[in-house]
């Protein structure tokens, strides 16, 4: 799985050794510390990048606090807008290149990384649309004599983004985008898997005027994320991974009463009607748990299928799935590359070893993928459990890998039941050709995202968040900048 003749290797991994981004410049870790990232399709070392420790968050929180304060803060809207949509401009000329790079840090095939595109640039562009919009509102009150009261709306200060390695670049414009826009300042920490595409995303912030010390990139392990979370001189966290580690971080904030956001894990509903058009619902409803080898936190990992189509469906179901091309991420072909990393495949062939043990039956796939090209990778086949019980572990904890199962259910009350059976609430979909159906699964689905007849469509206009321990907060959307701001109230007495 050597990378293609046509794809040259990105200039970034000319030297072995990479640096973190603080105050504009690439520096080492304090401490000399380095950790590997490889390929996860074929082992190969890809880089050793700096280790960052509390030192090295101290260093970074203090020039994001040194660029809050100088002139970035108070910068007029219209120009951080400027800088914004040149941003756009860069990101969108050197996506290749970043696309490049999470396949070869993530093993997401380029047929994925590559179709961001479209995406990064509209975000950067929504959110410089908003940097112009902030504004306060003059009210009215009941308090005695002659006064005016009105409100600023003022950026909060120093952010700290803790990304998810599952879309690196994606994440990277998603975290940085009301930031910006906001006039806010940011320490990004990458997930130690996948810390490339940030690193190359802020060197073009840099390129695109953004001032230094705005954007800082600090590299590092769990360490580094929970010396982030804590640091007095962090006002607001923007965290994006598995709920067990935002909990960690939701008690880390608490001493310094920090602003936290947080988008957790999930375990999706994905609910078919006997009436649904079978032809989109099938590769739907693969795809919305396959794609991405289902490391999606918002994938449709459960499936309930009405009765009366539950043998056809499934039978369509496992003929798709083993059209699924599983393969060299490199390839244009590949539809579903590797997992990110052996403790992450570890973990999903434990899942499935369990569920088998369970009594659930695995009508495709199960295996780890064997042979060549697939040794020297983390491969898993897609697949596919009937014979699920609700009270299974595969049915009820998330497990971040090409897994699905699946369910037959009656009634409309009794899949609603069972699809709001869970601690996460973040997606879901519904298939079916009829409107009050889908009206009412798009009530009473308690998720922050019904999808009816598509699954995993996002715009940056649109809010994405979860209920329960899938988190709170939303991202996209007119009010997301609203995290990153600060409202004061002024009086004015006129007597």
């Amino acid at each position: 799985m050597d990378t293609p003749a046509a794809l040259s290797r990105p200039a970034m991994l000319a030297n072995p050794d990479v640096d973190m981004l603080i105050d504009g410049k690439r520096v080492p870790a304090l401490s000399g510390e380095r950790f590997e990232t490889r390929n996860p399709a074929t082992g190969e070392l890809l880089a050793r990048v700096a280790s960052g420790g509390e030192d090295d968050v101290d260093a970074a929180v203090a020039a994001a606090r040194r660029a809050f304060e100088g002139p970035w803060s108070r910068m007029k809207p219209a120009e951080r807008q400027r800088i914004m949509l040149r941003l756009a401009d860069l990101v969108e000329a050197n996506y290749d290149e970043l696309a490049l790079l999470d396949t070869l840090d993530l093993g997401a095939p380029l047929s994925r990384t590559r179709a961001g595109k479209a995406r990064a640039g509209a975000l950067l562009r929504y959110y410089a649309g908003q940097a112009t919009l902030i504004a306060g509102e003059t009210l009215g009150n009941s308090a005695a004599g002659d006064v005016i009261s009105s409100t600023l709306k003022e950026p909060i200060g120093v952010v700290a983004a803790i990304n998810p390695w599952n879309g690196p670049i994606g994440m990277s414009v998603w975290k940085a985008g009301p930031v910006l826009a906001s006039g806010c300042t940011m320490v990004m920490k990458p997930a130690e898997q996948t810390p490339l595409s940030a690193l190359r995303f802020g060197e073009l912030c840099l390129e695109a005027g953004v001032p230094e010390g705005v954007i800082n990139i600090l590299t590092g392990l769990g360490e580094a994320g929970a010396a982030l979370s804590s640091h007095p001189g962090v006002d607001k966290i923007a965290f994006t991974g598995s709920t067990g580690v935002g909990e960690k971080i939701l008690r880390a904030a608490a001493g310094t009463m920090k602003r936290v956001t947080v988008e957790l894990g999930g375990k999706s509903p994905n609910i078919v009607f006997a009436d649904a058009d079978l032809d989109k619902a099938v590769p739907g409803a693969a795809m919305a748990v396959f794609a991405n080898a289902g490391q999606i936190c918002s994938a449709g990992t459960r499936l309930y299928v009405q009765s009366p189509i539950h043998e056809e469906f499934m039978e369509r179901l496992a003929a798709f799935t083993k059209t699924i091309k599983v393969g060299d991420p490199l390839a244009e072909d590949t539809q579903i590359g590797p997992v990110v990393s052996d403790r992450q495949m570890t973990q999903i062939l434990g899942y499935i070893d369990g569920a088998s043990a369970e009594g659930a039956e695995a009508l495709v796939g199960g295996r780890r993928m064997a042979g060549a090209p697939y040794d020297a990778g983390y491969f898993i086949e897609p697949t596919i459990f009937t014979r699920v019980a609700d009270t299974m572990a595969i049915a009820r904890e998330e497990i971040f890998g090409p897994v699905l199962s699946a369910f037959s259910f009656e009634t409309v009350d009794e899949v609603l039941t069972r699809a709001n059976a869970t601690e996460f609430g973040l997606g879901s979909g519904v298939w079916t050709k009829d409107l009050s159906t889908a009206h009412r699964m798009a009530r009473g689905i308690r998720a922050g995202s019904v999808w009816i007849n598509c699954y995993q469509m996002l715009d940056p206009g649109v809010p994405f968040g979860g209920y329960g321990m899938s988190g709170f907060g939303r991202e996209s959307g007119p009010h997301h900048i609203e995290d990153y701001l600060e409202t004061k109230s002024v009086w004015i007495n006129l007597e």
